[in-house]
């Protein structure tokens, strides 16, 4: 296959990971009986094992380093397990266009903080406009949502605190693999290693909390869409489209996720964002495109290496 169609190919699945990402919030609220709790440790826990049982070869090739880096798999598998459950329970407080919204455009400015604290990296410029940007679009969005009703202002800030926790925890998360890859781990068996040790615990809140999925037929489907459809299949293609197109492109296409999630948040979820609020989604749009879309060379010459990338 010539360069350019493998090119193509990589945008295309990134592009369908990306979509099936933004799917999420849209699936839990068909299952309003389940806690986000559950769901949260339904999609991400079987999900979790399914990307372990996939990456059980690369992870015996690598058990030396896995098991010398322990540290790094349970910090990293619990931050995984946070974010699942502040994730979910972050788009069922504050909806799922806004959740979506601070978590993911939250994750590139979590990271860049993370870096500056362990690893001494200073912050620049171009990171400080986006985190402005991103900073006002949470609370452009807060006041456009919580003007609605009474009460809602509450509710909705505390979304978006739990958005910034699962923004932070998969910052966390994704530093933590990147220090893993770096001991000698390969990518997926840093990436399996990771999600089967937050699985374990995931499936331990699961058998607290998870009684109504077997209320309905719809809830068990939701559950298992989650965890099969945007958590596996979706991670599958990331990677594979990660094989074929540059970083840097795989995280500006990676974009489109919570733009999906905002359009089927309206059309099937039935949320309705005034005029401002679809504002402050534009706001934290713009710092996901400062943070993630690559300089020209020249820029990019004179320019401190970028943060953390991070993804869906």
């Amino acid at each position: 296959m010539s360069a350019a169609r493998e090119h193509r190919l990589g945008v295309v699945c990134v592009i369908g990971a990306s979509v099936l990402w933004g799917t999420t919030g849209t699936a839990s609220a068909l299952a309003p009986g389940v806690t986000p709790l559950a769901v949260g440790a339904a999609s991400m826990g079987f999900g979790g094992l399914l990307l372990a049982a996939t990456a059980a070869r690369q992870m015996g090739r690598h058990r030396a380093t896995l098991a010398r880096s322990w540290r790094l798999v349970g910090t990293g598998g619990a931050a995984v397990l946070v974010y699942a459950l502040a994730f979910y329970t972050s788009m069922r407080l504050a909806g799922v266009a806004i959740g979506t919204a601070v978590s993911i455009g939250g994750a590139p400015v979590a990271a860049a903080l993370l870096e500056r604290l362990v690893d001494g990296r200073r912050l620049s410029r171009r990171w400080a406009v986006g985190a402005a940007l991103g900073i006002a679009g949470a609370v452009v969005l807060c006041l456009a949502r919580g003007g609605a009703e009474p009460g809602q202002v509450t509710q909705t800030l505390a979304g978006v605190a739990l958005g910034a926790l699962a923004a932070a925890s998969y910052a966390l998360y994704s530093f933590t693999s990147h220090r893993l890859i770096g001991a000698g781990a390969a990518s997926r068996a840093a990436v399996g290693a990771t999600f089967g040790a937050a699985a374990l615990g995931l499936l331990v809140v699961l058998g607290f909390t998870g009684r109504a999925f077997l209320d309905s037929g719809q809830n068990l489907a939701v559950g298992a869409y989650l965890a099969v459809v945007p958590m596996f299949a979706g991670y599958i293609l990331f990677g594979w489209g990660l094989s074929r197109v540059p970083a840097s492109t795989a995280t500006t296409v990676s974009l489109a996720e919570p733009v999906v999630a905002a359009a089927l948040a309206v059309l099937v979820v039935g949320e309705r964002l005034p005029l401002a609020g679809w504002a402050g989604m534009g706001l934290i749009v713009a710092c996901l495109a400062v943070l993630t879309v690559p300089l020209p060379a020249r820029s990019r010459r004179r320019a401190r290496p970028e943060p953390l990338r991070v993804e869906g």
